[in-house]
């Protein structure tokens, strides 16, 4: 059986990857948890600052699933906050690629699963420091795709606002989640599910011919007015 390693498999996405994945993979997770469900072995760790494990032999997948949404209008973000976002969404990524590079040359083929977000190619007023740092995860994706190929695919998912615990305080009240959905032409919110399927496509052989892509899953909002 395959072997993936799945970032943050605690809640939210990473959780929903690990449920459905754990037929077709032996799922390895880091996260900051004591315990994570559905994963062949859990090692906790934050990689923001923690040294990161050994797994020993070859992974077949890699996807960094921490990120968060700091939503402040520009004049009321210090810089701090800049740096901090950035730190977890990109150097932590950075930080898993580096320590586990050698482990997915290991493997015949390989595929990593970044995460960035639908208000990087598509501005959003208050969404500047999560924008700035998923728009670097877009540009090493990118970069990274060029670098390891042809051996390693690198991909990421550009999500629109998911029903999961870290949006849970932009949707805590009726009235909001009804707008949010409204916003997107499916009318709906996008739920861990929707993202999941993504990322075990791109982490499958039938996206074999498929890196160095930014997949939007995102209810439709990035690409039409409804």
């Amino acid at each position: 059986m395959r072997r993936v390693l799945i970032v943050g498999a605690s809640s939210g996405i990473g959780a929903a990857i690990a449920r459905l994945g754990k037929a077709d993979f032996e799922v390895h997770s880091l996260s900051r948890a004591d315990t994570v469900a559905d994963v062949f072995a859990h090692h906790r760790c934050d990689v923001s600052s923690d040294p990161l494990p050994d797994i020993d032999g070859a992974l077949n997948g890699l996807v960094y699933c921490p990120g968060s949404i700091n939503l402040k209008p520009f004049a009321r973000i210090q810089p701090e906050e800049f740096v901090a976002d950035m730190q977890l969404n990109l150097i932590g990524a950075v930080r898993c690629l580096q320590r586990y590079q050698a482990n997915l040359q290991a493997a015949e083929a390989a595929s990593v699963v970044l995460f960035s977000s639908v208000a990087v190619q598509t501005g959003f007023p208050f969404h500047t420091s999560v924008s700035a740092a998923k728009g670097a995860v877009e540009g090493l994706t990118r970069a990274l795709a060029a670098e390891w190929a042809p051996k390693i695919r690198v991909n990421a998912i550009a999500p629109s606002l998911t029903d999961t615990p870290l949006a849970a305080n932009l949707l805590k009240e009726d009235a909001k989640r009804q707008a949010a959905a409204g916003r997107h032409p499916l009318k709906r919110l996008g739920e861990a599910e929707d993202i999941a399927q993504m990322a075990l496509f791109l982490l499958s052989d039938k996206a074999r011919w498929i890196t160095g892509q930014i997949q939007h899953v995102d209810g439709g909002i990035s690409a039409i007015k409804s």
